[in-house]
Order: C-alpha cells, then structure tokens, then sequence
C-alpha cells in the first residue's frame, strides 16, 4: 500500500483484527454483486470503500423513479440508467481506486458459473429465487462462498453458505427449491425503506470478514431482523444429507445444466 491508501484505509488498519494483512487482502479479492437494487446499493457502496480491489455489479433493470425509496446508489439523474451501470458510477466517485466492473445484463448458463469462478466471494442480493438457486447452484460447482440476503415489507434474513467448507449447508439445503411456491416481491408487497439497508450493511459486513478470514461469519445460522419489531433471531442451519445441489457436488454436470433455467441478475428488491 502507498502513503495515500495506508490515510484512506487507516480506521481499518487500526483495528487488530484487521491491521495491514487484512486491508492488504481486500484490495486484492473480487467481489461479484448479484442485484443493485435495494439490497446491492449498500453493498455496492460498503465494498467499494472498504477497499474490495475489483467488484463486478450485474442487474439488467434499469433505475426507476419508485426505487429512489430505497435503493441508495441511484438518484434522479439516474433515472432509466441501468442499475448496474448507475451503481458502478457512484462507487468509482466514492473511491476511484476500485475497480469496478458494471454487467447491464442477465447472467445465465457458463456466463454466470464464469463469473462466480472469477470471484473470492458472492453477494446475492437478487428478489426472485429463481435468481437465488441459480446463483447458489453456480457456487456449489465453484466452491464459493456465497452471502445471501432478502428482504420484504418489515422482514428481512441473510446468511452465509461457505461452499468451500464440506459441512457447510447451501441455499437449497434451506430452501428447497421445489417448495417456492410463491415469490415475495418488493414491487407487490411493499419494503420499509432503512430494511434494505440494515440487511444489505450486514451483507457486506459479513463479505468483508470472509475476504479478510476474520471473526465468525454467519455460516451454518439464518439471521432473522423484524424491523417492526426491531427484533433479532439467530437459528442453526445443518447441511441436507439428501440435498440435490450439494450433497454430491461431484455431479457438476447435472448442476451446470440447472443453472440455464434461471436468470442470475435481477436487482428489484
């Protein structure tokens, strides 16, 4: 690190846990954001100037005036940009050190599994599971550890599949995809404006520790936030023994052909 970067990143290098070795790891590690919606504008933000050397953003949505409520990376001169293109912008104003990589389109198939491989860590911060299995699946066949979080009216969950790990459960191991009956949209059922923040902060809190291999992140737990309540749950999750992505993830082939059935790139939430 140069003079200019030891001033920028010193709040961090202060920290113990932290120091020189971590901050040295995360301008060096690849983040790739899936969604730069509500859930991907504070990630987006928190990487970029924590110091994330190089984020790749995907979202094929463009900025709508209705997400100004909630999507901290976009503003009105932004309306009708892509949401990826937008995001990409204000974190290059936010530290221009970064670099960022902005994918104004749906990733599917080998594209998608690219992506993930080329990535230290993934951030799902799509709307639509659909999406989310995708994402999950490619980071089975990757061994990537993959950062997962929703939200919607009040409620909001996140955690961490560390698909590097043998015993680590996957997103499917918790939801099965089979048992999505019904999606849970923003644009239907409403989402308080500070949620997306909280769970997307706390999203990116836990990225930061997995690059950095620092305290205990979230693996092998869901995190439950009611905001209404303003109410905190932790609760245990074990690896399905009979889980069909990861319980045999010498069946990669199977995995690849799945994840063409789902786009990989919606960031609505």
């Amino acid at each position: 690190m140069d003079d200019r970067q030891l001033l920028r990143y010193s709040r961090h290098i202060l920290l113990n846990e932290i120091g020189m070795e971590g901050q040295a790891r995360l301008l060096d590690s690849q983040a790739l954001i899936i969604g730069a919606g509500g859930l991907g504008s504070p990630v987006a933000l928190y990487l970029a100037a924590a110091g994330v050397g190089r984020i790749t953003v995907c979202d094929d949505d463009s900025v709508d005036l209705t997400n100004l409520q909630r999507q901290i990376a976009h503003d009105h001169a932004g309306l009708g940009m892509n949401k990826a293109t937008s995001a990409a912008a204000r974190m290059a104003a936010m530290n221009p050190e970064t670099r960022v990589t902005p994918l104004p389109r749906r990733l599917f198939g080998e594209d998608l599994l690219e992506q993930v491989a080329a990535a230290d860590v993934v951030l799902d911060c799509s709307d639509n599971f659909a999406t989310r299995h995708a994402v999950n699946r490619a980071c089975v066949v990757a061994r990537k550890p993959l950062v997962s979080g929703a939200a919607v009216r009040f409620d909001g969950q996140l955690s961490v599949f560390d698909l590097r790990r043998e015993d680590a459960p996957c997103y499917a191991c918790l939801f099965p995809a089979e048992a999505q009956d019904r999606e849970m949209r923003c644009a239907e059922f409403g989402v308080f404006s500070p949620l997306v923040g909280v769970i997307g902060t706390v999203q990116a809190a836990e990225a930061l520790k997995v690059l950095m291999g620092i305290g205990r992140d979230l693996t092998g737990r869901l995190l439950l936030y009611n905001a209404l309540d303003g109410e905190w749950r932790d609760i245990r999750l074990k690896k399905d023994p009979a889980c069909p992505v990861c319980s045999d993830r010498d069946q990669k082939s199977g995995i690849r052909d799945q994840t063409e059935a789902g786009a990989a790139c919606s960031g609505r939430g």
